[in-house]
């Protein structure tokens, strides 16, 4: 019997079929033979992360021009969508961050019930950051300082004596990290780790900045947060004491090869998909294994997101940008997809 789970659609496959329209006669002059996923449905799924929505509508498309009939994708947590693609009840998942997920994909079934091949992503990043002002006045570097009473109470929000961290949601892999760090730093006495709506407490974060006020959050890439609040010249990233992580991670060493630590690996991310559907599509499963897409078009489009264009159909737009930008690198993932169907 196969799990059970709730799912909400975010974008439709009307819309999907409609915004093909002008990317040029190649689809409709394939051959039957070219489009070797003709009369066979896929269920994409993502997290509740609306900027997660372009790269996998990027891989729709391109199951599209494959002949593959792509359902509007589905919204899941990463913990149920994980069981979804294993049990069969969805196809496959664009943003598998890898080792922050290392937990759920062994959970579910790991390689027995997977295929992951290749790297969508590089480079994904995750960190605690304060504002440049707050870090240079109290020459704070590292959040172990935040041990110290009175550093803490320089980001309390609420008045209670602690240091507010604007945190990571649960579900997603990264409060478990979060939660980690507040033990294995000492820091439980002395921080909160504020857990509900990332973005709407990202939004509060940064009105805070925005009033001269300090700040201490939890932040990742690819995402539009680093374009509004810019490392470096806004806020400073906050290096950890030493390496430590929970789970599947333990034996993972966050120091980068210059020394500083900033307590998560470099990730990369990942398209996984049912392994039963990737044996019987090695069209799809080619396809899953050759994208890429560079780090900084999806930060570029998730700012986008947070400038205003936010629709289904304004992130329908900028996937056919993006394709018609990049035609020549899409048309050579379709080519290679359909000689590994043939």
């Amino acid at each position: 019997m196969k799990l059970p789970f709730s799912l909400r659609p975010l974008l439709s496959s009307t819309l999907l079929a409609a915004s093909l329209i002008g990317l040029g006669g190649a689809a409709t002059a394939q051959t039957a033979t070219a489009l070797p996923g003709k009369g066979i449905t896929v269920q994409p799924i993502q997290s509740s992360v609306a900027e997660e929505t372009f790269q996998t509508l990027l891989v729709a498309r391109a199951l599209e021009r494959l002949g593959y009939t792509v359902s509007g994708i589905q919204e899941t947590e990463y913990v149920t969508g994980f069981l979804a693609i294993a049990n069969g009840d969805a196809t496959f998942m664009a943003v598998n961050w890898r080792p922050l997920h290392d937990d759920f994909y062994r959970n579910a079934g790991g390689d027995d019930k997977f295929y992951r091949k290749g790297t969508y992503i590089t480079n994904a990043l995750q960190g605690y950051l304060i504002d440049r002002k707050t870090a240079q006045a109290h020459k704070i570097s590292n959040i172990q300082q935040l041990k110290e009473p009175a550093i803490a109470k320089l980001f309390d929000a609420n008045g209670d004596g602690k240091a507010d961290l604007t945190g990571c949601n649960p579900g997603w892999g990264c409060e478990a990290v979060v939660e980690h760090h507040l033990d294995a730093y000492g820091l439980r006495a002395t921080v909160s780790h504020n857990q509900g709506s990332y973005s709407a407490l990202i939004a509060d974060t940064i009105s805070r900045y925005r009033a001269g006020q300090p700040v201490l959050y939890y932040t990742w890439a690819p995402y539009w947060v680093s374009g509004v609040l810019k490392p470096g010249s806004d806020v400073v990233w906050l290096q950890v004491p030493f390496s430590s992580l929970p789970g599947e991670q333990k034996d993972i060493h966050t120091a980068l090869p210059d020394g500083s630590n900033y307590g998560f690996p470099i990730n990369t991310q990942h398209i996984v998909a049912n392994k039963d559907f990737a044996a019987k599509n090695p069209a799809a499963a080619k396809l899953f294994e050759v994208m890429q897409l560079p780090i900084g078009d999806v930060n570029a489009q998730n700012l986008r997101m947070q400038q205003g264009e936010n629709s289904s159909a304004a992130i329908a737009r900028h996937v056919d940008g993006w394709i018609k930008a990049n035609q020549a690198t899409f048309d050579g993932w379709i080519a290679q997809a359909q000689q590994a169907g043939q």
